[in-house]
């Protein structure tokens, strides 16, 4: 069983601070960050970074729907991990400036893939279809950090 990243990038046209608080605040700001791949967003504890628990699903591909409830821990300063309890699945969101009013937005998602020829498959495919799905995600961070 292989482990399996998919790393997304970008830079924002917003503070570090203003970024991280955005995508820290579960109970308002995130739930508007994600594309239609996400379903079922619930908090169902804290709401604001470390200590939250947060439920969503998320359909990766037209087969593939994982029922993620992530505890969120913020391990340095402008970082959030996301654990899912329901699998190996770990995101992590990290938060640098990049210049003057600028920000560059990391996520690192890794998970143990499956064996055999599956794994392969998914080795070879799922990162970069999450990496789509993430880039939306920054996408959407972008336009709503970028406002002021």
């Amino acid at each position: 069983m292989a482990q399996v990243e998919a790393t997304t990038e970008r830079v924002i046209a917003a503070d570090a601070e203003t970024v991280f608080d955005a995508l820290a605040d579960y109970e308002r700001t995130r739930a508007r960050l994600l594309p239609e791949q996400f379903s079922e967003y619930q908090v169902h504890e804290g709401g604001d970074g470390e200590g939250t628990l947060v439920h969503w699903r998320l359909q990766a591909t037209g087969k593939r729907v994982r029922d993620c409830l992530l505890d969120v821990t913020e391990p340095t300063d402008g970082q959030l991990v996301e654990k899912d309890r329901n699998s190996s699945m770990v995101t992590t969101w990290t938060v640098t400036p990049a210049g003057e009013g600028r920000s560059r937005v990391v996520v690192t998602t890794v998970w143990n893939g499956a064996g055999g020829i599956g794994g392969f498959f998914e080795r070879t495919f799922a990162p970069r279809g999450l990496a789509r799905i993430h880039d939306a995600v920054l996408a959407n961070l972008a336009a709503e950090t970028e406002k002021g």
